[in-house]
């Protein structure tokens, strides 16, 4: 079957585990910390889509349980159960992070990146909330990151969308219409 479709099934199989149980937080702030430890530890990641012959099963669920300070939602323990039962524990990056827009979606949250040369103010923040919010109808979560090599502006990446609004784009446009029309002149 096709990896992506797999990925899909299992992720939303476990959003409306997530809505029947009332925990969908939970279980979304728990997805986004094993995310985050597997993108920062290559080793667990290893270890996690190891085969089932190098690494049991029942060792990659306490692999992740660890990873989580040894606490963990029912809702997600059963799921890494169900992952282990249908040898699917080497897609659990992908299943999480596809869980994780999945969910944000149907509370109406989108996650956003967000570069920028410096701290940005929360009125800026604010306007780009508004922002989205007029584009998309969706509250957003911005994920920050202080880029000094724009000069200045802005780069807002959220999912399809992506504005630009940074000095180095502009020069990097400006740089390219040159080269363009000396290209013409010769």
């Amino acid at each position: 079957m096709n990896r992506s479709i797999v990925i899909t099934r299992y992720a939303t199989a476990l959003v409306k585990y997530c809505r029947e149980t009332g925990h969908g937080e939970i279980v979304c702030s728990e997805a986004e910390t094993l995310d985050r430890a597997l993108r920062q530890l290559p080793d667990l990641r290893r270890m996690v889509t190891a085969a089932d012959d190098v690494i049991s099963p029942f060792d990659k669920k306490k692999l992740v349980q660890s990873a989580l300070g040894n606490r963990m939602s029912p809702e997600l323990s059963r799921f890494l159960s169900l992952l282990n039962q249908n040898n699917r524990f080497y897609l659990l990056e992908d299943i999480l992070r596809s869980f994780i827009t999945m969910y944000r979606r149907s509370i109406g949250i989108r996650k956003a990146h967000l570069a920028i040369v410096s701290e940005p103010s929360e009125r800026l923040l604010q306007r780009l909330k508004a922002l989205v919010r007029q584009k998309t109808g969706d509250d957003v979560i911005f994920e920050v990151e202080v880029d000094p090599t724009l000069i200045g502006g802005f780069v807002l990446d959220l999912d399809e969308f992506l504005m630009d609004a940074s000095v180095k784009h502009q020069l990097d446009q400006i740089r390219e219409q040159f080269i363009e029309r000396n290209r013409r002149i010769i």
